[in-house]
């Protein structure tokens, strides 16, 4: 199989990658009302790839079962308007379940989360992306790279078994390790997503990436693709209005080694009247101080 066969799939990365978050109900069941109608707003917004069980989507707090009611969802609500990009991860066989599962209920790719394990070797991170790629050969796949430690030629190693690994999600937080990480793999070879959203993609895409993956488009759609028609035409001053324009929400997201970084995309998103706000342990609820600073924040935010 070669990768020509995935061109609408590498299409669908060089875009904004949508994070849905996962609502919540009063009793903290899954809301999936609420859930149709954020995807909804979504679509509706110019938003053409979601992901669900993303780490916005709380996938470490979702049961198995929740997880595959929410991609399910997501594939019924995106139907012809958007690639889903399902999130898979945790043991080897739930990985692979999980990415069978994704195939079957009708999503095009998915997304390997990093695996954690307290022992990971370089070598064990392909066996275990190579298992679960070669579970789906038909499904575009789509590492998610979060360890500064892994070599650029174990991504070249992977893909030379896996030619359905066509893109990757790169989340560490060093530009420069980036450009370097994405020559070593080869840097056509894979579409390249900055997985650290908004705040890292104009240093991403001076370095190769096309695409940026998402959680403030929960709130404003607008803004984020206002972003990335900047970063595509290369008007990187533009990229960076936005950019500080956004800075603030995102520092909040990112305080505290990233405690609040569902949780404050949840409370933007309650102070626009659109789901509640709770977020599962071990993520918690935000001060009152730091509520009103998000709701005047988002507040004048085309959405």
């Amino acid at each position: 199989m070669s990768t020509h066969t995935f061109e609408a799939q590498r299409a669908a990365l060089a875009d904004v990658v949508a994070i849905p978050v996962t609502p919540f109900a009063a009793d903290g069941s899954v809301d999936t009302g609420t859930h149709r109608a954020l995807l909804r707003r979504l679509l509706d917004g110019g938003i053409t790839t979601l992901t669900p069980n993303g780490n916005t989507g709380e996938f470490y707090a979702l049961t198995p079962e929740e997880r595959r009611l929410v991609t399910e969802t997501t594939v019924e609500e995106a139907r012809d308007r958007a690639v889903v990009l399902a999130g898979v991860g945790h043991d080897l066989p739930t990985a692979t379940e999980s990415a069978r599962h994704a195939r079957d209920a009708g999503a095009r790719m998915v997304m390997v989360h990093q695996p954690v394990h307290p022992y990971a070797s370089a070598a064990g991170w392909v066996d275990y992306h190579r298992a679960v790629a070669e579970a789906v050969p038909g499904l575009g796949v789509v590492p998610y790279v979060r360890d500064p430690g892994l070599p650029g030629a174990r991504l070249a190693e992977l893909a030379a078994h896996c030619p359905n690994v066509i893109g990757v999600k790169y989340a560490v937080p060093d530009a420069a390790r980036f450009a370097a990480f994405a020559r070593d793999a080869g840097l056509d070879r894979f579409v390249w997503v900055a997985g650290l959203a908004e705040p890292y993609a104009p240093s991403y895409f001076s370095a190769g990436a096309t695409g940026f993956t998402s959680g403030l488009v929960n709130v404003a759609p607008a803004v984020s693709r206002h972003m990335l028609q900047a970063l595509r035409t290369g008007d990187f001053p533009a990229a960076m209005k936005v950019w500080e324009r956004i800075r603030r929400f995102e520092e909040l997201r990112a305080a505290h080694r990233s405690a609040d970084n569902v949780t404050v995309v949840k409370e933007a998103l309650a102070a626009l009247g659109l789901c509640r706000r709770d977020v599962r342990p071990p993520s918690s609820a935000l001060p009152e101080e730091e509520r009103a600073e998000i709701a005047a924040a988002v507040a004048g935010w085309p959405t």
